[in-house]
């Protein structure tokens, strides 16, 4: 039986353990169809931890090696992490569940339901906020505040590697609320993780240094301006919309057209897990002659979760690969992808 469920336990030390980690409050949590990673410790039925967005599950399951805290993701494989709406029912696997992670409030309105829910139910699990303590961009100028948080903020943070290891202090403060006898390893963890975070950094930085273009063009929401913010360089979305969701406008379409012909574009980013059609459209009706696969992690590919790719496979198979194009450091046919790759078909 998980700790959370476990009535023999003193739940009051639990409490106090779990409202005593960082980034930390009180509620209950479970989860829906998706990918789990138990650790490789010995022991049964050990805690169990919830992930409302493909990117900190990740981080969690990572944490979690060695050790016997299950980490389990809500948002079914094929899914943008963004716009997801789950079965009822997906609240009483949380409230199941020792741990929900999620990434702060006002991104995902069903977790933010959830986590009232738990509130009401005075449960026992624990609230990781991944955003805690991170500083935010400010929106562009034009986008709507509604898709926004902390009053005209923009919430990618997790694509700048920089935040992101804030993040995994969180969850990894969350995860030693659930399970303290494994705060040695997942502090080992945390600190391992960071380090790849550095890497990634580096090597998203040595991209940018050496590119030939410093405008890039994605058939996308506006998920990536913390590329742009963090590296200096121009990333135009076709949809200005911070949510994945955001109808395309002919006024977007027109922009787009624009900015391919002013800036001479002819290969493109277009996001894998939202409509093609756009992306195709352009085309089309520009002198784009390809377009790449590009995510901003927020879901994995059937494709992807059979291969085990987690967040730095995903940056190094998908995004960097695209984005060397973009940004004409290499030649199409220099790059190969292992699905997704010119003029893909989702």
């Amino acid at each position: 039986m998980n700790a959370g469920r476990d009535a023999t336990r003193p739940t009051t030390r639990r409490r106090f353990l779990a409202l005593g980690a960082g980034g930390l409050a009180g509620g209950t949590a479970g989860c829906l169809g998706g990918s789990a990673a138990p650790g490789d410790a010995d022991g049964d039925d050990g805690p169990t931890a919830v992930a409302s967005f493909f990117t900190f599950f990740d981080y969690g399951r990572r944490l979690a090696e060695g050790t016997a805290v299950t980490v389990e993701n809500l948002v079914p494989t094929g899914l943008h992490g963004h716009g997801w709406e789950p079965d009822p029912s997906i609240q009483r696997r949380i409230t199941d569940a020792d741990a929900f992670v999620h990434v702060g409030p006002d991104f995902q309105p069903w977790a933010d339901r959830a986590i009232d829910t738990l509130a009401d139910e005075a449960g026992e699990t624990a609230v990781v906020n991944a955003r805690e303590g991170i500083d935010l961009i400010d929106l562009v100028e034009g986008l709507d505040e509604d898709e926004a948080v902390e009053s005209g903020k923009d919430p990618h943070f997790w694509l700048d590697p920089e935040r992101a290891k804030r993040s995994v202090r969180n969850i990894a403060d969350g995860l030693v609320g659930i399970a303290p006898d494994a705060e040695a390893r997942i502090r080992e963890n945390a600190t391992a993780l960071e380090s790849d975070l550095d890497d990634l950094d580096a090597e998203w930085e040595s991209t940018f240094d050496v590119a030939d273009r410093d405008v890039v063009f994605l058939a996308a929401h506006n998920a990536f301006g913390y590329l742009a913010d963090r590296y200096g360089t121009t990333i135009e979305p076709l949809v200005v919309n911070l949510a994945a969701d955001g109808d395309v406008r002919p006024a977007d379409m027109r922009r787009a057209q624009e900015t391919i012909a002013t800036n001479e574009i002819r290969h493109i980013g277009a996001a894998v897990f939202e409509p093609i059609r756009p992306a195709r459209q352009l085309l089309e009706q520009t002198r784009v002659d390809s377009y790449y696969p590009v995510t901003p992690y927020a879901g994995t590919a059937e494709s992807w979760a059979e291969r085990g790719w987690g967040y730095f496979d995903i940056a190094r198979r998908v995004n960097l690969p695209t984005f060397r194009i973009l940004l004409g450091i290499e030649a199409p046919e220099d790059v190969s992808f292992a699905d997704y790759g010119r003029n893909f078909e989702p």
